[in-house]
């Protein structure tokens, strides 16, 4: 009995198209071809526009770990954040993801969680992985623990400032953006003005507090510590600090919350005691998150550039990977006066 041939219509697009098949139409050997897509080969211009062009032909898609593998790579890059579901760090990873989309390698994300042993585990485990660099997006870390790790794998890291061979580091000026905050409340006639900070041992925190001093002192305003709340940089750790705020007995008139989070749960405590923002009380945060245009009333804040700051350290790793000089900045911070900050009512 004949068996019954059946054929079926293959869909172009399932189709693969192999080096061997490209080499015969581009009338080369695989292994030139091979060469050309590794950048290693020295061939004739001929050669590589043919090879080129046959490429164009058959739509051959190169395998990229395999030639990540033929110059020692995995085509990977690690990225250490502190919660990957928070959401400053959610858009720092939305720009280093946008930055590699048009590279061949890929992230890794682990967390941290502020925790120093954390971050020493996921480290081992990406240079485990034999990741090609890591971007750490600030941390505990110390510095001559990334000078060390800078010695095994290129190291790209944020919010601190630090040179060292196969390390680049970049951050915004906290400082500042805790000056200039501060400022635009004591502008607006403001002169007990209460802080709330992050963790006492976050450096973003500490040089936010600097800045709010030097504020304060430059108007020739007292410091009152009583009107200095220690948080966390959540929104549950802003709410408790206006309790704490509160209980000191002590008069202020404006609020300036070291980050966005605490700002929305200040903002909540505060309504909880039936003040009024910004009539009774004016707030500010610093990050400029997607949400503050959107709370209620929206937040006054300072712009810190989270997306362009992970797209920035992935634009700089590629460059120290391929060795070549990265000459981008940071765009500067931006004071974001909206409906929670108003002059004082005399």
């Amino acid at each position: 009995m004949r068996k019954e041939q059946r054929t079926e219509q293959q869909d172009p697009g399932e189709s693969t198209v192999t080096l061997e098949m490209v080499a015969k139409e581009a009338g080369v050997s695989p292994s030139t071809v091979s060469r050309i897509l590794n950048g290693t080969a020295k061939v004739s211009e001929d050669k590589r526009r043919a090879v080129e062009a046959a490429i164009a032909r058959t739509h051959f898609q190169p395998n990229a770990m395999a030639r990540g593998l033929a110059k020692g790579r995995t085509m990977s890059i690690g990225v250490l954040t502190q919660f990957i579901d928070s959401p400053f760090y959610g858009e720092a990873l939305r720009g280093v993801e946008d930055a590699l989309a048009a590279s061949s390698f890929i992230p890794l994300f682990v967390s941290g969680h502020w925790n120093l042993k954390d971050e020493v585990d996921r480290m081992s485990l990406l240079l485990g992985r034999r990741v090609d660099g890591v971007i750490i997006l600030t941390g505990r870390l110390s510095d001559a623990q990334l000078i060390e790790y800078a010695q095994k794998t290129p190291i790209v890291i944020t919010g601190r400032q630090l040179q060292a061979p196969n390390l680049l580091s970049m951050a915004v000026d906290d400082f500042q953006g805790g000056y200039t905050a501060t400022k635009h409340l004591i502008d607006y006639g403001h002169t007990r003005i209460a802080y709330i900070s992050g963790p006492a041992d976050h450096p973003d925190a500490l040089e936010r507090l600097r800045g709010y001093k030097a504020a304060m002192e430059e108007a020739g305003l007292q410091v009152d510590s009583d009107l200095i709340a220690q948080a966390d940089f959540h929104e549950s750790g802003g709410a408790m600090a206006i309790t704490q705020l509160i209980n000191s007995r002590r008069d202020f008139t404006a609020v300036f919350a070291a980050n966005d989070q605490m700002a929305y749960g200040a903002r909540l405590a505060l309504y909880r005691l039936n003040l009024r923002v910004p009539d009774d009380i004016s707030l500010i945060g610093f990050d400029d998150l997607p949400t503050s245009l959107y709370a209620t009333p929206p937040l006054s804040t300072i712009r810190q550039p989270v997306y362009e700051i992970g797209k920035c350290a992935a634009q700089a790793m590629l460059c120290l990977i391929e060795g070549r000089p990265y000459e981008g900045s940071l765009p500067p911070l931006e004071l974001l006066i909206r409906e929670t900050t108003r002059r004082l009512r005399r």
